[in-house]
Protein backbone atom coordinates (compact mmCIF):
# COMPACT_ATOMS: atom_id res chain seq x y z
CA UNK A 1 0.00 0.00 0.00
CA UNK A 2 1.54 3.23 -1.36
CA UNK A 3 1.81 6.11 1.03
CA UNK A 4 1.03 9.43 -0.28
CA UNK A 5 1.92 13.25 0.58
CA UNK A 6 -1.30 15.13 1.11
CA UNK A 7 -0.54 18.57 -0.52
CA UNK A 8 -2.39 20.47 1.90
CA UNK A 9 0.71 19.30 4.51
CA UNK A 10 3.27 20.91 2.27
CA UNK A 11 4.20 24.80 2.02
CA UNK A 12 5.21 26.10 -0.86
CA UNK A 13 6.93 29.83 -1.15
CA UNK A 14 7.58 31.24 -4.91
CA UNK A 15 11.07 32.49 -5.05
CA UNK A 16 13.92 33.73 -7.96
CA UNK A 17 15.23 31.37 -10.36
CA UNK A 18 19.02 31.37 -10.45
CA UNK A 19 21.13 30.45 -13.32
CA UNK A 20 20.04 31.38 -17.32
CA UNK A 21 16.71 32.46 -18.60
CA UNK A 22 17.41 36.23 -19.36
CA UNK A 23 14.89 39.35 -18.33
CA UNK A 24 12.40 36.25 -17.00
CA UNK A 25 14.90 35.48 -14.36
CA UNK A 26 15.26 39.05 -13.29
CA UNK A 27 11.91 39.44 -13.33
CA UNK A 28 9.28 36.39 -12.29
CA UNK A 29 9.23 34.36 -9.24
CA UNK A 30 8.46 30.98 -10.26
CA UNK A 31 10.94 28.62 -8.67
CA UNK A 32 9.43 26.86 -5.33
CA UNK A 33 10.96 26.22 -1.76
CA UNK A 34 8.76 23.26 -1.26
CA UNK A 35 8.86 22.81 3.17
CA UNK A 36 7.64 19.53 4.63
CA UNK A 37 7.14 18.82 8.51
CA UNK A 38 8.09 15.06 8.71
CA UNK A 39 6.79 15.08 12.73
CA UNK A 40 3.96 17.17 12.06
CA UNK A 41 2.44 15.35 9.03
CA UNK A 42 0.19 12.62 8.54
CA UNK A 43 2.61 9.95 7.74
CA UNK A 44 2.96 7.05 9.55
CA UNK A 45 4.71 6.80 12.98
CA UNK A 46 7.48 4.19 11.38
CA UNK A 47 8.24 5.95 8.14
CA UNK A 48 8.66 9.50 9.80
CA UNK A 49 11.08 7.36 12.24
CA UNK A 50 12.90 6.08 8.59
CA UNK A 51 12.34 9.47 7.27
CA UNK A 52 14.30 11.14 10.40
CA UNK A 53 16.84 8.70 9.91
CA UNK A 54 17.90 8.94 6.40
CA UNK A 55 20.97 10.81 5.99
CA UNK A 56 20.16 13.61 3.06
CA UNK A 57 21.32 16.85 2.73
CA UNK A 58 17.36 18.20 2.26
CA UNK A 59 16.19 17.33 5.84
CA UNK A 60 17.42 19.74 8.81
CA UNK A 61 17.97 19.25 12.14
CA UNK A 62 14.54 20.23 12.89
CA UNK A 63 13.29 17.19 10.81
CA UNK A 64 11.95 19.66 7.98
CA UNK A 65 12.51 18.61 4.61
CA UNK A 66 13.27 21.38 2.05
CA UNK A 67 13.26 21.20 -1.79
CA UNK A 68 13.81 23.61 -4.42
CA UNK A 69 12.71 23.27 -7.63
CA UNK A 70 13.92 25.57 -10.73
CA UNK A 71 13.55 23.74 -13.88
CA UNK A 72 10.29 25.08 -15.31
CA UNK A 73 9.70 28.40 -16.06
CA UNK A 74 6.32 27.81 -14.68
CA UNK A 75 5.66 27.98 -10.96
CA UNK A 76 2.95 25.00 -11.18
CA UNK A 77 4.98 22.61 -12.77
CA UNK A 78 7.72 23.59 -10.37
CA UNK A 79 5.13 22.98 -8.05
CA UNK A 80 4.51 19.06 -9.24
CA UNK A 81 8.31 18.74 -9.85
CA UNK A 82 8.90 19.83 -5.93
CA UNK A 83 5.69 17.07 -5.22
CA UNK A 84 6.87 14.42 -7.12
CA UNK A 85 10.66 14.99 -5.60
CA UNK A 86 9.14 14.65 -1.80
CA UNK A 87 7.32 11.25 -2.79
CA UNK A 88 10.40 9.67 -4.24
CA UNK A 89 11.87 10.62 -0.45
CA UNK A 90 8.55 9.60 1.07
CA UNK A 91 8.85 5.86 -1.22
CA UNK A 92 12.41 5.45 -0.36
CA UNK A 93 12.22 5.69 3.04
CA UNK A 94 8.68 3.25 2.95
CA UNK A 95 10.68 0.93 1.20
CA UNK A 96 11.74 -1.76 3.47
CA UNK A 97 14.62 -3.83 2.14
CA UNK A 98 14.29 -7.75 2.78
CA UNK A 99 16.48 -9.31 5.66
CA UNK A 100 19.31 -11.15 3.66
CA UNK A 101 19.48 -14.31 5.53
CA UNK A 102 23.26 -16.04 4.84
CA UNK A 103 22.91 -19.90 3.74
CA UNK A 104 25.56 -23.01 3.26
CA UNK A 105 26.33 -24.20 -0.24
CA UNK A 106 24.78 -27.19 -0.81
CA UNK A 107 27.17 -30.50 -0.93
CA UNK A 108 26.69 -31.30 -4.87
CA UNK A 109 27.77 -27.66 -5.63
CA UNK A 110 31.02 -27.69 -3.58
CA UNK A 111 31.78 -31.15 -5.30
CA UNK A 112 31.36 -29.59 -8.79
CA UNK A 113 33.19 -26.34 -7.83
CA UNK A 114 35.53 -29.10 -6.15
CA UNK A 115 36.11 -31.09 -9.54
CA UNK A 116 36.02 -28.09 -11.54
CA UNK A 117 38.88 -26.87 -10.09
CA UNK A 118 40.72 -30.32 -10.75
CA UNK A 119 39.86 -30.68 -14.18
CA UNK A 120 41.46 -26.64 -14.55
CA UNK A 121 44.57 -28.00 -12.73
CA UNK A 122 45.21 -30.77 -14.71
CA UNK A 123 44.55 -28.60 -17.72
CA UNK A 124 47.20 -26.48 -16.24
CA UNK A 125 49.57 -29.13 -15.36
CA UNK A 126 49.78 -30.72 -19.16
CA UNK A 127 50.74 -27.59 -20.45
CA UNK A 128 54.68 -28.04 -19.44
CA UNK A 129 57.57 -28.88 -21.67
CA UNK A 130 57.66 -31.61 -23.63
CA UNK A 131 60.44 -34.21 -22.83
CA UNK A 132 61.65 -37.02 -25.37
Amino acid sequence: MPVTINPAEVEFSAIRAQGPGGQNVNKVSCAVHARFDIAASSLPQHIKQRMLALRDSRITEDGVVVIKAQQSRSLEQNKEDALNRLQQLVDQAADIPAVRRPTRPTRASQRRRLDGKARSGQIKALRGKVLD
